[in-house]
């Protein structure tokens, strides 16, 4: 069974095709969990390219839901810890989308058009235009790495990050689950949500180049918003088939640039940032049914 997962404030988040949780540890030391069951999707929704669209709705859904319980269990409530309702919820998703449109899609094409004033090639070139825009994307999510990797609460969620891998690593490997051996595996993961977003950007400026460079700034723009769903079909779909190839060369080739990527998004996390990452994958397990309630040492008997 495939188990993806997220980093979170103090804790991870993990998620099974039948449930998922998030396990947070608090100021005090103590490990907080939150689980709940997925409902099966339509047959419909589990078709190629899109169930990668369902997946990035649903990634988003529950991301901000595991973030919302991370922070309330993470900061004494003198610190601000609350839970969001559900009209900040909606609102959240909404002004989060709306962000990443200006940043990563209206930004970058605004960018071009004012270099194609100046470029001729720029200018006459559909595919220039829209692979300079391609361009300008990438650098702009690779700026946004950097920057928000500079952050001290940003770097204690890349070691979650890379705690959430070598637990997922080791599952998948069907070892021992204690910590010791956990601590052996890697921390970049060729089915990281670091490296679909990647493969998102390259994705889009392959199909960006279709549109033609006639039209209007506006049409250019709304077509790129349109075309989300499409992109990110497609690259989930390159995603699992880089998964399932991941030992073939030219595969291997192609997907070094979203683990070279995740260099600056996960890092080498603690015993006790693994302690929490497992905790919250023995929720999401068929082991979950046996392991209840389990804390420290107890967890590498209930998972060996």
């Amino acid at each position: 069974m495939k188990i993806g997962g997220q980093a979170v404030i103090e804790g991870v988040m993990m998620k099974s095709k039948d449930a998922w949780s998030v396990a947070v540890r608090d100021s005090k030391g103590q490990i907080h969990v939150k689980r709940e069951n997925l409902a099966p999707l339509p047959k419909v929704l589990k078709l190629p390219v899109v169930r990668g669209c369902v997946a990035l709705f649903q990634a988003m859904v529950l991301g901000i839901k595991a973030l919302d319980y991370s922070a309330s269990k993470a900061y004494d409530e003198d610190e601000g810890g609350q839970n969001i309702t559900p009209l900040m919820f909606a609102v959240t998703i909404v002004v989060s989308f709306v962000i990443g449109i200006g940043i990563f899609i209206f930004l970058p094409l605004y960018i071009t058009k004012l270099l194609a004033h100046v470029i001729a090639v720029i200018e006459n070139s559909s595919f220039w235009f829209n692979f300079i825009d391609g361009i300008i994307r990438v650098l702009f999510f690779l700026l946004y790495v950097l920057l928000i990797s500079m952050w001290d609460d940003i770097k204690k969620v890349f070691e979650y990050h890379g705690a959430e891998h070598k637990v997922i690593f080791a599952y998948e490997a069907g070892t021992g689950m204690d910590i010791d051996n956990i601590k052996k595996f890697g921390i970049r993961h060729p089915r990281c949500g670091t490296s679909f977003l990647f493969i998102v950007m390259i994705i889009s400026i392959i199909v960006f180049t279709l549109i033609p460079k006639e039209w209007d700034f506006l049409y250019k723009f709304l077509s790129r918003v349109l075309f989300i769903p499409l992109i990110a079909g497609i690259s989930y779909e390159i995603l699992k088939l880089s998964d399932k190839a991941s030992n073939n060369p030219i595969v291997r080739f192609l997907i070094q640039p979203g683990l070279l990527l995740q260099y600056i998004t996960t890092k080498e996390p603690s015993d006790k940032q693994i302690e929490v990452a497992l905790r919250a994958l023995t929720e999401v397990t068929p082991l979950s049914d046996n392991c209840g309630n389990i804390k420290g040492e107890v967890v590498k008997q209930c998972l060996s």
